[in-house]
């Protein structure tokens, strides 16, 4: 397929993320020319999708998501549709960006309530495209970011996606995960101290400049570091844009989406990032939560006291350490989005959203420092 055919399919396929000419390849040898490695090689992915009987023809790809982090393109083949999820260009941080550990999970949890997209092929040759890869089924539906879809666009319908946001996030927590496979997946105990130390290393190799809030925010989470209960699958991105929704009404979430920093461990580590993604009506309109999040502030959208309540009610967990989970999902988003950007200004990516967020990393900080201290 040569780049005409690949601009064809970009142009009607409604991409959020960029394309760059360097980052689909026919062949080896065309990724070889360039000074960049690619993202997609299209011979031998042919080769691998023709041996797991998936589709026919020449491919069509093109990135698609709102995700920052790990690459997702959509893959269609004649009649057949798949999105590939592979991690982004090197290099990349320690134990960051594991697809193969993203594929087991989604494997893992098939059967189970969790509301999780069909693994259909793993790859963990790197040499077939450049890196590990992984191919899912493509899901039916729209997620739900800078705007919410016609048929939903009402109040009764926005209370019920928040329901579902809930609704699906405890039926994430209750999965038993020893007996679906997942034992080594994660350490059971220890998961907020080992957030603290992972997270504070990563700031080492991440940050690009001093941000004294990132020290003084760390220091107050170790001091009043609450008690886990029992540990739990935990998604480490759960949000309203990574979440598909159904088409049409009622409201009916389909799909978690993007589980590359899910491990065993503390569930309310969740919510609390949930609660720092999540817009009020009233919040002030600056940051990554204005960026991400400011559609929740339409009418009929729970607010985030009210999200916490309807958790508390369906999980039957203690919420009196809330304040303290949202302050983690502040500091950790501070620490893992300077990676992005460092990654930015380096040039491995060319995600103009990451390019420009150097001061929004600044914004994360003070609301870090804002909720620790309950201002």
């Amino acid at each position: 397929m040569g780049a005409e055919k690949v601009a064809v399919f970009v142009a009607f396929a409604a991409v959020s993320a960029p394309i760059a000419v360097d980052d689909i390849v026919q062949t080896e040898a065309d990724g070889r020319a360039n000074s960049r490695p690619p993202l997609l090689v299209l011979e031998p992915l042919r080769d691998f999708l023709d041996a797991h009987h998936l589709g026919e023809g020449d491919i069509e790809a093109a990135p698609i998501g709102e995700g920052h982090s790990n690459v997702t393109y959509l893959i269609r083949r004649g009649a057949a549709e798949v999105v590939l999820r592979r991690p982004p260009r090197p290099p990349l941080p320690p134990s960051a960006h594991d697809v193969l550990r993203e594929a087991r999970l989604l494997q893992a949890l098939r059967d189970t309530p969790a509301r999780v997209p069909e693994v259909l092929a793993v790859c963990a040759d790197e040499q077939t495209i450049g890196a590990p890869f992984y191919v899912m089924e493509r899901i039916d539906g729209e997620p739900i970011v800078f705007s919410v879809p016609a048929p939903l666009d009402n109040p009764a319908e926005r209370r019920r996606i928040g329901d579902q946001l809930i609704e699906a996030l405890v039926e994430i927590h209750a999965v038993d995960w020893e007996s679906v496979g997942l034992e080594g997946f994660g350490k059971p105990t220890g998961y907020l101290e080992r957030q603290l130390r992972r997270f504070k290393g990563l700031w080492d190799l991440n940050r690009t400049r001093e941000i004294p809030a990132v020290e003084s925010v760390g220091s107050w989470l170790a001091e009043h570091l609450p008690s886990s209960g029992r540990a739990t699958i935990v998604h480490g991105d759960y949000r309203l844009g990574n979440t598909m929704f159904a088409p049409g009404a009622p409201a009916r979430l389909t799909a978690v989406l993007d589980w590359e920093m899910a491990t065993i461990g503390d569930p309310l580590a969740d919510l609390g990032y949930l609660c720092m993604m999540w817009t009020d009506a009233g919040d002030p309109e600056v940051g990554l939560r204005e960026h991400l999040g400011k559609v929740t502030r339409a009418e009929g959208f729970p607010t985030r006291a009210e999200l916490i309540a309807r958790y508390e009610e369906l999980s039957g967990r203690s919420m009196s350490d809330i304040r303290w989970y949202t302050t983690l999902a502040l500091w950790k988003s501070v620490v893992f989005m300077e990676g992005n950007y460092k990654r930015a200004i380096a040039g491995t990516t060319d995600d103009p959203y990451l390019k420009q967020f150097g001061e929004g990393v600044l914004e994360l900080a003070r609301q870090a420092e804002q909720v620790a201290h309950g201002d």
